[in-house]
């Protein structure tokens, strides 16, 4: 029998079968196409359906926002409430009868299916055969059949939202922008009262509008960061760029190097700008930019400088400058700002001196300054920028930032707000008799000029080089005391100066009952002053290991730090070869006086204890971050917190804290390791090198040991001498972290509670800094901005060999052996 035969015989008796496969595969293909390919003049898209990109991560359809029956065209990321993009937004359809065609002109509408009404559409002129495609990066793309070029996107009409390599531009000598407009509520997408764009194209800048008045901005790009906006930092602005189109449009976008990275950044109903990171098709970061009053443009109106620190009088004139009416004024209503003091104007006669430098006018700095709006930008360096507005009497005020050069103003200095730190250092012209007066007042003093440094940062170089150049005059002598006259040379004059007999008085002769603690630098005294003023008197001990380079480090770290979470420090004793220090005094004492003890860990609800970590952790982000320098204390665990009369935790104790200078992730390296084993990482414990990082792994130790109510080096001679972490871990491990809880505080109602901070501990403690997240993260994660945690990787713990307490950080002083330390692995069962 021939093949042909055979062939034939198999389809006669198979033809029914066939013909119904056939039929169910056409179907099927159908019906994927319909929801799955392009929109074209004879493929709609109807109210049950959906085009899905490429990589599926991305959907178009319909949908309605929650307690709404209101239907829109939308695109969004894995579901329907992470929308990028709504057509319809401002109509919506109000049934399930919307169908999104090509029209024959080649635009792409919405029609209401019964009566074929458009609702929306996207309204190109040329008439053209188009199809619609969304692609991988979440743009919908219509498309000239013919040709292929395109014809409209939603990139380029978008909504509040803005995704991977979407742009916020502006042209202008066309004047056309890609502006984003806010939703009304998050339950209304239709169009609300702000919008952002970008502005100011010399010097380019992002705008916040309310109701078309200017609301908020960023203050200028420079490439790197918004010098306006320190608190969104490099670490939130990876990946984004300002670029120039061939038609001269001026635009910014952002985009992830990490392909499994994927974020939408989207401008609130409130006004606000929110970033939501996603890994791996997960939620990885979430973060809202926070607005404070001195964020609002034009606050402290012209001339006036806004300074959220000083509430409630945040808004202040300039030196030469007093307010325009001293009435409103008075009662906080700043806007009318301020003017140039009776007296105080402007010279400028162009008059030249031998020296080629205009005497009549001069410049008074002042630092970390978000800079005013309607700048003017060209080349130079720093003496260029003070020359070139020197000699234009029109000019100011000008700035330099080394990405930028140089800025200028001509009109009215508005929108200035002074920070703790990040900015620029902004140049205000003045008469020459006002810079004269304020030399004067500087005359005397030893200037240090470092690019990027800080008062503070000067003081302690000045003391240093004195110390060491005084003690090379006597040689043998192996400690150092200092005088009130040295100290005043040294400008310790501008921190209060205690007399040795009040305050002996004070604590009655530092009596043995007056004695609150001790510590590696000396015993803590409880004080009383003539005026009633309760104090604590740390005083360094003779024998102590510490001396002048410690007394002198925490005098100048603590004294220009002001924030709720650190303990202040009211002054210094430096007579009778004596060495104190006078803080405020916390009536609680320290965390370690209740958490590991058996009748006072009780007090410590979960509620307390979880107020007690998040005030930690936003102490710790003000000195990395937010302070006028960035310092890294090293020697953070719960003996250096203290408590307050409500409990608020204060951390002291900055003998060892390190001034340093970089971005986060940057390391310094030291031979002298100093601090308290157990809360040390193990790159500093056993190589020297300190960064953020490490003060984020001491406050995960600290946070276990306030989840659990036990000391880290507490564990355990029967689970193989494990340390807390070690022994959160192998819970971890085995999935019974709810084992870790102290027994006294555990609360069914909290129970996520307890269980996310221990979580957070984890990822504090990871072996490898570059894991750790930033303290910032920290906090994000704490009040749970951040809603999911990655799971933590491998960490980095001891085992307790050495019965021997290594709570004091004077041991860490006698010996830098690190032999009694050794990093453990716990394999998961």
């Amino acid at each position: 029998m021939t093949f042909v035969t055979h062939l034939w015989l198999f389809l006669s008796h198979n033809i029914n079968d066939l013909f119904i496969t056939f039929l169910i595969f056409c179907t099927f293909y159908s019906c994927y196409s319909s929801t799955n390919n392009a929109i074209t003049s004879s493929k709609s898209l109807k109210d049950n359906e959906t085009i899905t990109s490429n990589n599926t991560d991305l959907k178009l359809g319909f949908f309605s926002p929650l307690n709404s029956n209101n239907r829109y065209l939308g695109i969004w990321y894995i579901n329907e409430t992470n929308n990028i993009w709504i057509a319809n937004r401002d109509q919506p359809l109000k049934d399930s009868n919307g169908i999104v065609t090509i029209h024959k002109d080649g635009n792409l509408v919405i029609l209401n299916k019964p009566n074929g009404i458009i609702i929306w559409s996207t309204n190109i002129s040329s008439s053209t055969n188009s199809t619609a495609k969304l692609d991988d990066a979440g743009n919908l793309i219509l498309r000239d059949i013919n040709s292929g070029a395109t014809i409209w996107d939603s990139f380029t009409h978008p909504a509040d939202s803005a995704v991977p390599s979407m742009k916020i531009a502006s042209n202008k000598v066309t004047g056309k922008q890609i502006a984003f407009v806010a939703r009304k509520s998050d339950n209304d997408p239709s169009s609300g009262h702000f919008t952002i764009s970008v502005e100011r194209l010399d010097v380019p800048e992002v705008f916040i509008w309310k109701d078309k008045k200017i609301y908020w901005r960023t203050g200028p790009w420079n490439g790197r960061v918004f010098l306006g906006t320190p608190r969104l930092s490099t670490e939130y602005l990876f990946g984004w760029r300002l670029g120039v189109d061939d038609d001269g449009t001026t635009f910014i976008t952002y985009n992830f190097a990490d392909k499994t990275m994927f974020g939408i950044l989207s401008l609130t109903p409130h006004g606000t700008l929110k970033l939501i990171e996603y890994k791996n098709k997960k939620e990885h970061f979430r973060l809202e930019v926070d607005q404070n009053e001195c964020d609002f443009y034009g606050k402290c109106g012209p001339f006036g400088n806004c300074d959220n620190s000083s509430v409630p009088n945040i808004c202040s004139c300039f030196k030469g400058f007093e307010p325009k009416n001293l009435v409103e004024w008075s009662s906080r209503n700043w806007t009318n700002g301020c003017v140039r003091t009776a007296g105080m104007n402007l010279k400028c006669e162009m008059l030249k001196t031998g020296s080629n430098e205009f005497k009549q006018d001069g410049f008074l700095v002042n630092r970390n300054m978000k800079v005013p709006d309607f700048n003017e930008r060209s080349a130079g360096n720093q003496d260029k920028c003070r020359t070139d507005c020197l000699v234009n009497c029109s000019c100011l005020a000008y700035a330099y930032d080394r990405y930028i050069g140089c800025v200028y103003w001509s009109g009215d200095l508005i929108g200035l707000q002074n920070f703790p730190h990040g900015g620029v250092d902004l140049f205000i012209r003045v008469p020459a008799e006002l810079v004269k007066k304020e030399k004067g007042h500087k005359k005397g003093f030893l200037i240090i000029s470092i690019a990027g440094g800080t008062g503070a940062f000067t003081l302690v170089v000045c003391a240093y080089l004195l110390w060491l150049r005084r003690s090379a005059r006597h040689k043998g002598r192996q400690s150092r005391n200092l005088t009130t006259r040295e100290c005043k040379q040294m400008k310790l004059d501008e921190l209060p100066l205690y007399d040795f007999e009040k305050l002996e008085t004070a604590t009655n002769s530092f009596h043995f009952n007056n004695m609150l603690g001790k510590g590696g630098f000396g015993p803590v005294y409880k004080g009383v002053t003539e005026d009633g003023q309760e104090i604590a008197v740390k005083r360094l001990s003779k024998a102590s290991g510490q001396g002048i380079e410690e007394f002198m480090n925490e005098v100048v770290v603590i004294s220009k730090l002001q924030h709720r979470n650190l303990v202040r420090l009211l002054g210094c004793c430096v007579e009778r070869g004596e060495k104190m220090l006078v803080y405020e005094f916390m009536p609680n004492k320290s965390l370690d006086a209740f958490l590991f003890d058996p009748i006072q860990k009780k007090k410590l609800d979960w509620r307390k204890r979880s107020n007690i970590v998040e005030g930690i952790a936003r102490g710790i982000m003000y000195l990395h971050r937010d302070s006028r320098l960035k310092i890294i204390h090293r020697d953070l665990k719960a003996s250096n917190i203290l408590l307050d009369d409500e409990m608020i935790p204060k951390i002291s104790d900055f003998g060892l804290a390190r001034i340093v200078k970089g971005g986060e992730g940057d390391e310094a390296n030291t031979k002298r390791v100093v601090g308290t084993y157990g809360y040390m990482p193990p790159e500093y414990a056993m190589g020297g090198l300190f960064s953020e990082k490490s003060d984020v792994y001491s406050f995960g130790v600290l946070l276990l040991e306030i989840v659990s109510g036990r000391r880290n080096n507490s564990f355990y001679q029967n689970e193989d001498s494990l340390s807390l972490v070690g022994f959160a871990w192998k819970l971890w491990l085995e999935e019974n972290t709810i084992s870790l809880i102290d027994r006294e505080v555990w609360d069914a109602s909290f129970e996520s509670s307890m269980l996310r901070c221990m979580h957070i501990g984890l990822l504090c403690v990871q072996e490898l800094p570059k894991e750790r997240p930033s303290i910032s993260t920290v906090v994000l994660m704490l009040i749970s901005e951040i809603t999911h945690l990655p799971p933590p990787g491998k960490v980095a713990f001891v085992h307790n060999q050495n019965s021997r307490s290594t709570e004091s950080s004077q041991q860490s002083h006698r010996s830098n052996s690190n032999n009694n330390v050794t990093l453990s692995d716990v394999i998961g069962r």
